[in-house]
């Protein structure tokens, strides 16, 4: 599953408008069209592996960066949370998480989990809609920081089966 694959995802399971989107990655600092938000909720063609973090763009396809998809998980948080504010009441800028490709889905998940303010019961009965099981040890491990002795990078099959079981339980 590569990065516009989980915004398609995310935006089908969440039912997300073009106009949200565009606000969504407003808020996470990217400034998008309409157009170019259509563009990367596209599926390429041919797969551009060697474009690896390089934001690959055509007619029709904008391939989602890293940096891109954390923008709009930060927007995520901030559209339907409100801005995170110091003690100060000045705007805390979200930290960046995703450090390679196999921390993408620990990320997604964990910053989806805080947009929707889920509790890990939830996370693991929204799994369970897409008929999947895992336990409360099993995600705790991938919710843990890249680097702690018990983290465990989020497989596609998680990841995949979380957006599976969000959709089901967000549209029916």
């Amino acid at each position: 599953m590569d990065n516009n694959d989980i915004l398609i995802r995310l935006r089908y399971a969440l039912d997300i408008r073009d106009m949200d989107m565009v606000e969504i990655f407003k808020l996470g600092g990217v400034e998008l069209t309409k157009e170019d938000v259509r563009k990367v909720l596209t599926k390429p063609e041919e797969e551009y592996e060697e474009y690896d973090d390089e934001a690959y763009e055509d007619e029709v396809h904008i391939k989602c960066t890293n940096s891109m998809l954390e923008s709009f998980l930060n927007g995520l948080i901030t559209f339907e949370r409100g801005p995170q504010l110091s003690k100060d009441g000045t705007p805390v800028k979200p930290d960046r998480s995703i450090k390679n490709y196999s921390s993408v889905n620990n990320v997604m998940l964990k910053k989806v989990k805080i947009a929707l303010k889920l509790t890990n019961e939830d996370v693991i009965d929204i799994i369970g809609l897409a008929g999947v099981t895992i336990t409360k040890g099993e995600l705790s491990a991938l919710l843990r920081k890249e680097g702690h002795k018990n983290y465990k990078p989020c497989g596609d099959k998680y990841a995949r089966n979380f957006l599976k079981g969000l959709a089901i339980k967000h549209r029916g």
